[in-house]
């Protein structure tokens, strides 16, 4: 990366102006990283020893809490580093590392969410055939797809960002590195080639969103067809915490870089950012499990020490 030379750290946005507001967005960030590491490895450890749960979703929501593993560590730590040390520096290495890490893991998130709103299309509108379309070698082969599509993002942003010439100092307007904060920087107009690739991204990123919003039409229109209230809530309950899941990530994403320049304030900016990073894979965990019984019993039995035989 052919970046220039001169600058050796970049400023992260300080979140708090006094030592009392920076510990308490320690012990904040603290509990919210505790709470993302217990959900999620609670989840990766009960579907990792629940033979039972060696199903097609449960696949993908392990892969799924794996990626919001890597975007708390990713985020928070670095953050809590700052507010506890009360310095604001990341060095240039850390932060094109950080803007890989990040970019990474969302998108993967993003294109694991795809994935598991196609399982839920197929589990409920052509159930028949579930076996054959999401069988594990085709689990598996999606899988990899989503960490390989958002490896690929992620390097081709990384690199393409990183290697603009910066002249416009090295204080960024966030308190993790973030692309559009790092463009701000740039003295070049080759910025124009991020834009391209973010506009590719948007492309991708639309696609899966008509994908989802498809899926859940005809799912919800096969679900009212089905004739028992019982069979009917059933197949909702199955379907609730991922599109809750997917409200959540898409919502605070999009209003965080689409709402208008007129709305920016650093507040606003810093409360978003935290909204669309770091509180979704913390909450995640607790909306599928609160909605599935296979997973609460699964867990417990995981906290309790206890495995029945199957």
């Amino acid at each position: 990366m052919s970046n220039s030379s001169s600058i050796s750290h970049f400023l992260l946005l300080a979140l708090a102006d006094t030592r009392q507001l920076q510990l308490l967005h320690f012990c904040l960030f603290l509990g919210i990283s505790l709470a993302a590491f217990l959900g999620n490895g609670l989840i990766i450890s009960a579907v990792a020893c629940g033979h039972h749960l060696h199903t097609p979703m449960f696949f993908f929501l392990l892969n799924l809490a794996l990626s919001d593993l890597g975007t708390i560590c990713t985020t928070v730590l670095k953050a809590m580093h700052n507010c506890l040390w009360d310095t604001r520096t990341i060095s240039y290495a850390g932060c094109a590392a950080q803007v890989f890490l990040i970019f990474f893991f969302l998108a993967t998130d993003y294109f694991l969410l795809t994935i598991m709103c196609y399982d839920r299309y197929v589990s409920i509108c052509t159930p028949l055939h579930y076996g054959t379309l999401l069988s594990s070698r085709a689990c598996a082969h999606m899988a990899a797809a989503a960490w390989a599509s958002g490896f690929l993002n992620a390097l081709m942003h990384t690199a393409n960002t990183f290697s603009l010439p910066l002249c416009h100092g090295n204080a960024l307007g966030q308190f993790f590195c973030e692309i559009p904060q790092i463009l701000k920087l740039s003295c070049s107009k080759s910025y124009l080639r991020e834009f391209g690739l973010i506009a590719v991204s948007v492309c991708l990123v639309f696609g899966c969103f008509v994908f989802i919003v498809f899926s859940y039409v005809q799912i919800f229109r096969a679900v009212l067809r089905i004739p028992s209230e019982q069979g009917r809530h059933k197949a909702f309950s199955t379907c609730l915490p991922h599109l809750a899941v997917v409200s959540l990530f898409l919502s605070t994403a999009a209003f965080a870089h689409l709402k208008p320049p007129s709305m920016s304030s650093p507040s606003l900016d810093l409360a978003l950012s935290v909204l669309y990073s770091v509180v979704p894979p913390a909450l995640n965990p607790l909306i599928y499990s609160l909605r599935n019984q296979e997973l609460k019993a699964a867990v417990w039995t995981l906290m309790t020490g206890w495995f029945p035989e199957h």
